[in-house]
């Protein structure tokens, strides 16, 4: 496993290309607040620095993701374009799978919050449209995010534990919404997930930028429906 060779101190003059600077009022001030001793306080202000450059560099994997792909670009690219030296990034990160399993985690938070704005009430079509529309949407809006949360883009690449977590949350969030209309067969949310997905892969892989597929969404709602819930749409 690569390690940096950079020094502590050193790294932390990196932290992304950014500084932090606080005067002895400031460090005086927490202690008045807090009665926490000085020396808490900075080592508190290197986790804060250092969870910053994390999220510096992980805005960087998802831009570089965005123009090149997945695959597509190297830690170098990231040291640049953060404004580190290669080997810095390891402080941060311990492999480049580790920074795919940042951008796993961090795509699924942004999905389960999505989902979560999804209005509940209303008929089994007002319920699985808004879903439908939700999900679809934030597929095709970020094609990157998109491969790498539905899709085994990256060779070699599985998800940590605690980032496949967030996804299963997404799942059971979606299993909660479903059961009062009456659909809690797993085959049955496997079809449904299939078809969102599938939608959202042509309309990625065939049309991107249009909505020959995303125009679709209500048509394959009332076909579920109609096949799941024994509705007429």
């Amino acid at each position: 496993m690569p390690i940096a060779t950079t020094s502590p101190d050193r790294q932390e003059a990196h932290h992304c290309g950014r500084t932090c600077r606080h005067s002895p009022n400031d460090v005086r001030l927490v202690e008045q607040r807090s009665n926490t001793p000085a020396r808490w306080w900075v080592v508190l202000g290197k986790q804060v620095r250092h969870r910053r450059a994390r999220e510096e560099i992980l805005e960087a994997c998802w831009d570089l993701a965005r123009h090149k792909g997945l695959a597509g670009f190297s830690l170098r690219e990231v040291a640049q374009a953060v404004g580190v030296q290669a080997p810095s990034l390891y402080s941060y990160f311990l492999s480049k799978n580790a920074m795919y399993d940042a951008m796993f985690a961090d795509g699924n938070r942004a999905f389960v919050e999505r989902m979560r704005q999804v209005p509940t009430p209303g008929s089994a079509r007002e319920v699985l449209l808004a879903a439908a529309t939700a999900f679809v949407g934030f597929c095709v809006e970020d094609p990157a995010r998109h491969q790498l949360l539905f899709q085994r883009t990256v060779p070699g690449f599985e998800p940590s534990d605690e980032s496949y977590a967030i996804a299963v949350e997404a799942i059971t969030l979606m299993r909660e919404s479903f059961a009062p209309l009456g659909i809690t067969d797993p085959a049955d949310l496997d079809i449904w997930t299939a078809l969102l997905c599938g939608l959202a892969a042509q309309q990625l892989a065939n049309d991107p930028g249009g909505d020959r597929w995303t125009d679709l969404v209500p048509a394959a709602v009332d076909m579920y429906v109609h096949a799941v819930c024994k509705e007429t749409p």
